[in-house]
């Protein structure tokens, strides 16, 4: 699956944009982060991100986030 329709289900699931995707986006476009070579059932997929979003964005979760997919740029 290209990228841009990975992204397009993470952000349809997602409900939308937030810090987190776009540091995912980010990291996808520029190569940083590759797309695993099995992804994830829609069920899979669904369960994490529902533990993802029970916790909420902190700058010190962005941040490491960002370091963890290469970004020294964010820290």
């Amino acid at each position: 699956m290209p990228h841009i329709a990975f992204l397009y289900r993470l952000r349809r699931l997602f409900g939308g944009s937030g810090p987190h995707i776009e540091t995912i986006a980010a990291a996808l476009t520029e190569g940083r982060l590759k797309q695993p070579a099995h992804p994830m059932s829609d069920q899979e997929l669904s369960r994490a991100i529902r533990e993802f979003q029970s916790l909420p964005p902190t700058e010190d979760s962005l941040k490491k986030l960002a370091r963890r997919l290469g970004d020294v740029g964010h820290d």
